[in-house]
């Protein structure tokens, strides 16, 4: 049930007064928390997916999490267990059986079906309304507990400081595999460590966008910092502040409109995509034009 529809607030003029009527409520202090934490980590995580070009995979692990969800339900467990143990097993999955790039996209769609067929199983074997299971389809960071937010600090803390420590590695092997393999890096155990970051990192985003929306967070920032900067470190930078404005204005505006606040994050997220892209467009045509006259 969306909790705002049980609220009688109006916006006004006063952004201070509309940000402290917000904030008067718990569920809201957590959804601000928990959403701020998912963007920072989505939006690092996100950089390197997309440099890697590991979207599908990110895709396709949100799906095995939400199996792992329904198993947990039938299990009678939270279903959060259950997505971080089916998305850490189905990243050291894609990371065994596919281990070039070339090679990663059939794999993780072999991965990606069998672990739909044991979603759709362990939703049938379920004889009650699973609720919380589903409610991860499409995201539900308004009801998330203040245990789960502690989870989510928890979690974002061991990306972030493993992503500090690998960066350079992490880098290296997002821009060229072979040339980082004949350094005496080892592409499999880079693979499965950047796996099981990406696991982590969708199993809390999962929370605040959804399974079916995942990319919203994961991908879409850190596809318009590529655009705007080579730069790594500005592009991760960018691509968390992208993601981290995304959030907030999708909260504070579904507080005051009774929609689904992982609508309003995607809509954010992807207006802006296209506007980055409709300016790069007429700056190309604008560069051009003088070439043809």
């Amino acid at each position: 049930m969306n909790r705002l529809g049980l609220l009688s607030s109006s916006f006004s003029l006063n952004l201070w007064s509309d940000l402290h009527s917000m904030w008067q409520y718990a569920f809201m202090q957590h959804a601000f928390e928990a959403g701020s934490i998912v963007a920072i980590v989505a939006g690092m995580v996100g950089y390197f997916v997309v440099i890697r070009r590991l979207s599908f995979a990110a895709h396709a692990l949100s799906h095995a999490g939400f199996a792992g969800a329904a198993g947990a339900v039938l299990m009678n467990l939270n279903p959060l267990f259950g997505l971080l143990i089916f998305t850490g097993g189905g990243g050291l999955a894609m990371a065994a059986l596919g281990k070039k790039a070339a090679s990663r996209d059939v794999q993780i769609g072999n991965v990606l079906a069998f672990m739909l067929g044991l979603g759709v199983l362990f939703i049938s074997l379920y004889k009650g309304y699973a609720t919380e299971a589903y409610s991860l389809l499409f995201g539900e960071i308004l009801g998330i507990s203040s245990g789960n937010v502690t989870l989510t600090w928890i979690a974002a803390l061991v990306i972030i400081c493993a992503v500090a420590l690998l960066y350079r590695r992490l880098l290296f092997t997002s821009l060229d595999e072979d040339v980082a393999e004949a350094r005496g890096i080892s592409m499999l155990g880079m693979n499965i460590i950047f796996m099981l970051l990406i696991s982590l990192a969708v199993s809390i985003a999962v929370q605040v966008v959804g399974v079916l929306l995942i990319f919203a967070l994961l991908v879409t920032p850190a596809s318009i910092a590529q655009r705007l900067t080579k730069h790594p470190l500005q592009g991760i930078g960018l691509s968390i502040t992208v993601a981290l404005v995304a959030t907030w204005i999708g909260l504070f505006t579904s507080y005051y409109v009774p929609y689904p606040v992982s609508f309003f994050i995607v809509s954010v997220v992807f207006i802006a995509y296209l506007i980055v892209r409709l300016v790069q467009f007429l700056q190309h045509t604008g560069k051009a034009q003088p070439a043809s006259d």
